[in-house]
This record gives C-alpha cells, sequence and structure tokens, in this order.
C-alpha cells in the first residue's frame, strides 16, 4: 500500500504532471503556428508631415479627473489647429441626469478646463473630438 496523499496534493501533483511538458513544448508550438504579419505601416512609422497632412491625430490631448460627483476634464492643444472639445458625464443612478458640457474651442497651444457633475455617483466620463471648420477664404 503506498502512501496517500491528501486530495488537493494528489490534484497538484496531475497537474504538474500534465502542464510541466505543456509549457516545455509551448515556445516550439507557437513558433511553428505563427504567421509573419503583413507589412502595415503603423503611425509611429509614417513621416510626420504625412500625419499632418491626414489630420487624424490632431486632436487636444484631454485627461478626466473624477472627484466625487464632480468630473473635470484639462484639455491642452499642441497642434496648429483649432479643436473643439466637449465633456460627457453619465451618472451611475438612473434618476440622475447625465450631463454634456457645450463645445469648447481649443486654439492652439491653448488650455482648457470643462467640468461637470452628478447629484450622485459617476459612472463614466469621456470626451469627444470635433474638429473646428476651417476658415472661409478670403476675397481678394
Amino acid at each position: 500500500m503506498g502512501v496517500r496523499l491528501p486530495r488537493h496534493r494528489r490534484t497538484a501533483r496531475r497537474a504538474v504532471r500534465l502542464l510541466v511538458p505543456a509549457a516545455l513544448a509551448a515556445p516550439a508550438l507557437l513558433a511553428a503556428v505563427a504567421a509573419p504579419a503583413p507589412a502595415v505601416a503603423s503611425p509611429a512609422r509614417v513621416a510626420p508631415a504625412v500625419i499632418a497632412a491626414g489630420e487624424e491625430h490632431a486632436e487636444a490631448t484631454c485627461r478626466t479627473v473624477t472627484e466625487g460627483s464632480r468630473v473635470t476634464a484639462y484639455c491642452h492643444n499642441p497642434y496648429p489647429r483649432t479643436d473643439r472639445v466637449s465633456l460627457h458625464v453619465e451618472c451611475a443612478r438612473w434618476w440622475d441626469v447625465d450631463a454634456d458640457s457645450a463645445p469648447v474651442e481649443v486654439p492652439p497651444t491653448a488650455y482648457v478646463e470643462l467640468t461637470e457633475r452628478c447629484w450622485k455617483e459617476v459612472a463614466a466620463a469621456w470626451i469627444s473630438h470635433d474638429p473646428a471648420p476651417a476658415p472661409a477664404p478670403q476675397a481678394p
């Protein structure tokens, strides 16, 4: 009659017996299964002039801070184009009205703060960006 181990130790021994060989074989299996990724230009590899021409990344950088039932967004626009930002706050209680701020223009190199609040808890807060319309061409 062999040594009788408690159930949790037997289970642990079986798990080790099964998982260790699989873990040792995993790098070889992953290397065999992995296919080369298609060549796609990531934004980090694209020249800055191309990004500026595409104007996809020309949004003000914003961060939100939630203190109790009040949310404040701090936005800075480092780009040469004006951006419009709005703060949206979703309140946790069903009876608490969600808040959406009016769009605020953030000119180049400017900084703005937006504040909204709920009566009770805040469920979520986010910023939306809308590029300001380009100025109309002036007549000669």
